[in-house]
């Protein structure tokens, strides 16, 4: 490895992303701990990654929360959080610090300024480092394969490209107790919203979607964040069908058990799309910022990614809909 494990005791992992670009991360985490069993590492990242890192227990020690920085959209800059973020990371004397944020246009200069440990990660032209612990930016890619590549720069064996979301026992109890009956139904998962209106497939196309699943005979569950309340309710107002709303009642343990045990999971391409991938539940992704090739699920037997800015066919979700329910039903038995 290009970071001997012998000297490199504490490592840092910079990605201050969402949910759904964390679990593609994982099997890049998972493949730094194959690689460092015995060494401390620490994510910095978005304040509710610290929850993140504590499910990931086998492959997280730590947690540092990453205040923001100039030209960074996902919070706002703080001058006197950030340095004290600086003076905590200079104390913790890290022997390496993976940029795994992004091209690196805006935080490769931003983290040899630290000087709180080397740096190795992407770059683009103008950013560059040492070729041997940069790797440029992959275009076209899977963001699993992505980071995987990024491993693999750095000597480090990627393992496998399999996505996993743990949930712990008292979260699997807690989701029977609070909805026993979706334990025994056969049930599709309605998921509209998504961050940013211009990635949300339009409610009225869920609606339609939904009373299809319902007509079959499944029970039709809406899911969402508080904060998409708005947009599952006009689902389910539009739907001829009841619908099972269950927006904002979710914690993340619970949303995993719920997607878990459905027969599919229906959404825009966002976090729950790669709980899907997660945990192998079948899934119709609805692809609406042009990316399909980098965010949706790697098995395409399993989970079927429609692009519809470039084909915005309603006929096409229904058939890839029906087939993925009535290979489900075949191999489920009556």
């Amino acid at each position: 490895m290009k970071f001997p494990a012998e000297t490199t005791r504490k490592i840092a992992v910079f990605r201050a992303l969402q949910l759904g670009d964390m679990l593609c991360a994982v099997p890049a985490f998972r493949a730094l701990r194959n690689a460092y069993p015995n060494a401390e590492i620490v994510l910095w990242g978005l304040p509710w990654a610290k929850s993140f890192t504590e499910r990931f227990g086998d492959y997280f020690n730590g947690f540092i929360h990453f205040p923001g920085y100039p030209a960074l959209p996902e919070q706002p800059f703080d001058q006197l959080a950030w340095q004290k973020f600086v003076n905590q990371v200079r104390q913790e004397e890290f022997d390496l610090i993976l940029q795994m944020q992004g091209n690196g246009s805006v935080v490769n200069e931003m983290l040899r300024d630290l000087d709180a440990g080397d740096v190795a990660g992407f770059h683009t032209k103008g950013n560059e480092g040492n070729p041997q612990h940069f790797l440029e930016y992959p275009e076209g890619i899977s963001e699993i394969h992505r980071h995987l590549r990024l491993m693999e720069h750095l000597s480090i064996p990627a393992y496998n490209d399999k996505l996993e979301l743990p949930v712990h026992d008292e979260e699997r109890r807690h989701f029977q107790e609070k909805f026993p009956l979706l334990t025994h139904d056969r049930y599709v998962c309605i998921h509209p919203g998504s961050r940013g209106a211009w990635r949300q497939w339009p409610p009225s196309h869920f609606a339609c979607l939904a009373d299809h699943c319902a007509g079959l005979g499944y029970q039709v569950v809406v899911t969402g964040t508080a904060a998409e309340a708005p947009i599952a309710r006009e689902v389910i107002d539009r739907m001829d069908y009841p619908a099972l709303d269950l927006t904002g009642q979710t914690g993340l343990g619970e949303i995993t058990q719920l997607i878990r045990e459905a027969d599919l999971l229906i959404s825009n391409c966002t976090g729950v799309s790669h709980i899907a991938a997660a945990t192998e539940t079948p899934s119709v992704v609805i692809s609406m910022d042009g990316e399909p090739e980098r965010w949706g699920p790697l098995n395409t037997q399993l989970h079927k990614t429609i692009d519809w800015t470039r084909s915005n066919n309603y006929d096409d979700v229904v058939a890839g809909m029906e087939a993925l329910l009535s290979e489900r039903h075949q191999f489920a038995g009556p």
